[in-house]
C-alpha cells in the first residue's frame, strides 16, 4: 500500500475528510494544502451516476474556461490551402503536411490541441491509433473538426483555455481548472463553467442521482470533498 510523505500527512490533517465542503472553501483549501514546489494544477474529479458501458451514457463535451488553465497550449491543425493560411494568421503552432502525418505515424506529438477541416480527415484517420489513445484525435462533437472559416475561432478557444472533458470507464472525470496561482475567484468561475458544462452533458438516460461525488484537489496535495448539490448549484 502506498504511504503517503510527512509533507502530505501534513496538509492532509487540515482537510476533515468526512466533511463536504462549499465549492468556494474547498477551492480555499485545496490551493492553501498544495505543498508542490512548482505551480500545481487543481483538478475537479467527479464521480457520475453513469454507465459508461452504454453509448448513450458517454458524457462528453469541452467547455471553454474563463480564465484558461495557465498554461501555453500548442495547436496543431490539419489543414491546407485557404485553411492553413487562416490557420498560420490565427497563430496555430503547427500546419501539418504529409510530413508532419508521417512525423506523428512514428509517435511525434509534441503538441496539446489538434484541428482538422473536414477535407482533411481522410488522412487524419489513418492516425487514430496514435492520437486516439491520447485525447489527441480531432473529433466534429469535440469541435475539433471544423471548416476552414470556423479555424480561427477554434484556434482562438483551444489556445483560451478550451478543455475536453470524458467519463472514463468507471464513471469519473477528471478535468483541470487552472493554476494553484490563481485567485480563489478564477478559480471558482472557472469550476463554475466547467460545472455547467457537465450538467449540460447529463445523458437522458441517467437514472438516479447524477452528481455522486465532486473533489478538488492540487497536484501533490490532498483531496477536499465539495458538497454535490452546492457544486450542482455553480452551473445554475
Amino acid at each position: 500500500m502506498h504511504k503517503h510523505g510527512k509533507k502530505y500527512r501534513e496538509q492532509a490533517a487540515r482537510v476533515d475528510p468526512l466533511k463536504h465542503y462549499p465549492p468556494g472553501e474547498a477551492i480555499g483549501l485545496a490551493k492553501s494544502t498544495s505543498y508542490s514546489k512548482f505551480d500545481g494544477t487543481l483538478e475537479v474529479h467527479i464521480r457520475l451516476g453513469v454507465d459508461p458501458k452504454h453509448a448513450d451514457q458517454n458524457v462528453r463535451d469541452v467547455v471553454v474556461l474563463p480564465h484558461g488553465l495557465g498554461k501555453v497550449v500548442r495547436v496543431l491543425v490539419f489543414a491546407d490551402g485557404e485553411g492553413g493560411r487562416l490557420a498560420q494568421e490565427a497563430g496555430a503552432d503547427v500546419i501539418a503536411d504529409d510530413e508532419t502525418i508521417k512525423r506523428i505515424q512514428d509517435g511525434w506529438a509534441e503538441f496539446d490541441v489538434a484541428i482538422a477541416t473536414p477535407e482533411m480527415m481522410g488522412k487524419v484517420g489513418r492516425l487514430g491509433r496514435v492520437l486516439g489513445p491520447r485525447g489527441l484525435m480531432p473529433n466534429p462533437k469535440t469541435g475539433t473538426v471544423v471548416p476552414a472559416a470556423d479555424l480561427p475561432r477554434a484556434i482562438r478557444e483551444a489556445k483560451a483555455g478550451r478543455v475536453e472533458f470524458r467519463v472514463d470507464k468507471t464513471g469519473n472525470l477528471h478535468v483541470p481548472i487552472g493554476k494553484v496561482s490563481f485567485s480563489e475567484q478564477q478559480l471558482r468561475e472557472n469550476m463554475s463553467a466547467l460545472m455547467q458544462a457537465v450538467m449540460k452533458a447529463k445523458p437522458a438516460t441517467a437514472k438516479g442521482t447524477y452528481l455522486r461525488k465532486v473533489v478538488v484537489a492540487a497536484t501533490m496535495g490532498p483531496g477536499v470533498h465539495v458538497d454535490p448539490n452546492m457544486a450542482a448549484s455553480e452551473a445554475a
